[in-house]
């Protein structure tokens, strides 16, 4: 069977940057599940994933914009400290959420200074090639439940 929407697909992935390192792994761990076609996971990785079927492997390379986006400037920000109250000891690499005028955001802490809190609301990984390297290891169909509710069920998904 080949990888469609409205199908359950499980893989192996290894995702490296521009540099070689290795960012993210699903080695020693159960393979990644995902409901084909209902955006939980990037976009470009997802195009990629179509019409493959288990047993494949291959690479592929996803540009910043159909990976976590573009990086945008903008979202960066200098707070004052007093925006962290009850926090101690801030540090770069701590992570917030905030709300913005799209509602919740995620901010990562880049730089403190004596009386400022420099954050960054990118993904960390916006405005990177993602460099996969993909092993399918099951494709099925998805149940009437999955597909309504929209995410996988049971083995390597969600439970309810």
């Amino acid at each position: 069977m080949q990888i469609a929407d409205n199908s359950v697909a499980s893989f192996h992935y290894t995702l490296t940057g521009d540099d070689g390192q290795v960012i993210d792994s699903s080695e020693g761990r159960e393979p990644l599940t995902y409901l084909h076609g209902s955006g939980q996971i990037v976009p470009g990785l997802e195009k990629a994933m179509a019409g493959r079927a288990a047993g494949d492997q291959f690479k592929v390379d996803v540009a910043a914009a159909e990976g976590y986006g573009e990086h945008h400037p903008e979202l960066m920000q200098e707070l004052p400290r007093e925006a962290f109250q009850g926090v101690e000891d801030i540090q770069p690499g701590m992570q917030f959420q905030g709300h913005g005028p799209q509602g919740v955001i995620n901010v990562t802490v880049t730089k403190v200074d004596d009386d400022k809190v420099h954050i960054d609301g990118n993904h960390p990984l916006a405005g990177q090639t993602l460099h996969f390297e993909i092993e399918i290891t099951q494709v099925r169909v998805a149940s009437e439940e999955e597909i309504a509710h929209g995410h996988v069920h049971g083995a390597g998904g969600h439970h309810h």
